[in-house]
């Protein structure tokens, strides 16, 4: 039996609002270089995988043994998620009645804050724990390689036509969901490590698919 544990993850303003519309099932994270990973064939076996100096005989044993691939994956399948993103909190509510214990804003909402409290949002990375609202749980977890995704799995990525800014009817017509997912993903990446981490170095990704839960009574 999969016991649950509780982590954080982050996500930027429109991925949040992908998942808070249910347009969003999935989620890619670099895993690791490269050359972390490689094919070496050889004559008496054409799938030896090789991976941070061990070698296994085939795909499925670099995957599931204790030291391979899958083990580094900080999420497992049946951890619950609690999203990070970008938050404010202050003493009045959005119809300016003062609340001593605080109230909570999210940018993915649009600014709700009276006009006269809205001051800069707080990064995702700094949201307590007691903040979160969206609760994620981890139904697979895979390794792959960035451009192995297809049409189904940039959707479930939250790359619909309906989704982002600026899409009109113009991009719907000319643009796929893996060419949206191929943007969104580079706007994500530092530019110093676009060549390491971008779309078309096709780096090895973790694929954390999930499905939107309670929050846990334990919270």
């Amino acid at each position: 039996m999969t016991t649950s544990r509780m982590k954080p993850i982050l996500f930027n303003t429109e991925m949040v609002q992908a998942n808070l519309n249910g347009i969003k099932s999935a989620t890619r994270r670099v895993a690791f270089p490269n050359e972390d990973l490689r094919k070496f064939p050889r004559p008496d076996n054409p799938d030896v995988w090789w991976f941070r100096g061990r070698a296994y005989p085939n795909w499925d044993s670099a995957m599931r043994s204790p030291q391979g691939v899958l083990s580094l994956c900080k999420y497992k399948k049946g951890d619950i998620l609690y999203v990070r993103e970008t938050w404010d909190n202050e003493p009045v509510t959005p119809g300016g009645h003062f609340r001593p214990s605080g109230v909570w804003y999210y940018k993915a909402d649009g600014d709700l804050r009276p006009e006269v409290w809205r001051g800069k949002w707080h990064p995702s990375i700094h949201m307590p724990k007691e903040a979160a609202r969206l609760f994620l749980k981890v139904t697979n977890v895979r390794v792959e390689r960035l451009q192995d995704i297809d049409e189904e799995g940039a959707k479930a990525e939250g790359a619909n036509f309906c989704n982002g800014k600026h899409v009109g009817i113009e991009e719907k017509m000319r643009r796929s969901a893996v060419e949206r997912f191929a943007d969104i993903w580079n706007s994500t990446i530092k530019p110093a490590d676009i060549d390491l981490y971008g779309w078309y170095a096709n780096p090895w990704v973790w694929v954390i698919e999930y499905e939107r839960c309670e929050k846990p009574e334990d919270m």
